[in-house]
């Protein structure tokens, strides 16, 4: 990679500045999206990322030589921190709360190229979501979406209505905002049913075998990851492969049509969201409880 020759850019955010240093660097080559592209794509997602992840501890991915360079995952906050940054504390770890678009352009200027929330909302016992996530064994999984639109399919049958994302890498999350009430472990028995029920009716396709040596050729669903203290990645965050992914939420309609996931990227993903909006913002709080008792 050709090294940055640029100087410094100073970005104005109201009554602050943002300084990005190298902004010439190349993070996507195959993209042509340099550091500075990135930092400002991030200021255009703000508004659609940002209600995922407040309220949530943030952890990153740093590649400070592009997606392809080495990494590291980070939960402390980076320091030193600026005023404008909010940290909270949870088991010894300062994490940063994704919640301002100062916040966010700073961390993009740190070679963020990823964001994960914690499942759980900050000083929020119980959950706002419920979530599957459906993750293939192969590196290239045709059947990813016929996989996501059978979960869709069963949810509808239940009456519920759920969003599919894709996870910006090779997998699917199913994301169902629920009205308050269930506990996390509601939710895992209600994912546990999901699961083995579509694992039973499909066993060609799915698996809840955990270890994956063991799954072969299935489409894990994993009804375990969303759980306090977990992680997943946020919608509309990029993600460190070839192509600058991101993860993306569908209507039910695209999946049947079976995009590629690679097809949301950094270079289009703005202009999808002027013209369609959030998804999952915009999806009603489901009742799941109803259902709950049904299952028990």
């Amino acid at each position: 990679m050709a090294p940055a020759t640029m100087s410094p850019v100073t970005l104005r955010l109201g009554d602050r500045e943002l300084l990005v240093s190298h902004p010439d660097k190349l993070l996507w080559p195959d993209m042509g999206i340099d550091k500075l592209r990135y930092v400002r794509t991030l200021a255009d997602l703000a508004p659609y990322l940002l209600p995922h992840s407040e309220g949530r501890y943030l952890t990153t991915i740093r590649f400070p030589e592009g997606y392809a360079g080495k990494s590291f995952y980070q939960k402390n906050a980076p320091t030193p921190v600026p005023e404008f940054v909010r940290v909270e504390t949870a088991g010894g770890i300062r994490y940063v709360v994704l919640d301002s678009l100062p916040t966010l352009l700073w961390m993009g200027s740190l070679y963020a190229l990823e964001f994960h929330v914690s499942c759980e909302r900050i000083a929020q016992p119980l959950p706002d979501l419920w979530m599957l996530d459906i993750d293939p064994s192969l590196e290239v999984e045709p059947r990813i979406m016929e996989a996501a639109g059978k979960v869709g399919d069963l949810l509808h049958s239940l009456g519920l209505e759920a969003v599919p994302k894709t996870s910006g890498a090779t997998g699917i999350q199913v994301v169902m905002r629920i009205e308050p009430g269930p506990t996390y472990d509601d939710l895992r028995r209600f994912g546990k049913f999901v699961s083995e029920y579509l694992t039973a009716k499909n066993p060609r396709l799915f698996t809840v075998e955990r270890l994956k040596k063991n799954r072969g050729t299935l489409i894990y669903l994993d009804y375990l990851q969303f759980y306090p203290g977990r992680t997943l990645v946020s919608a509309y965050s990029p993600r460190a492969r070839a192509g600058a992914p991101v993860s993306t939420p569908l209507d039910w309609s695209e999946v049947r049509a079976d995009p590629s996931p690679a097809d949301f990227n950094l270079l289009n993903i703005v202009a999808r969201l002027r013209e369609r909006g959030d998804l999952i913002g915009s999806m009603k709080p489901q009742r799941i409880g109803d259902v709950l008792k049904q299952i028990k």
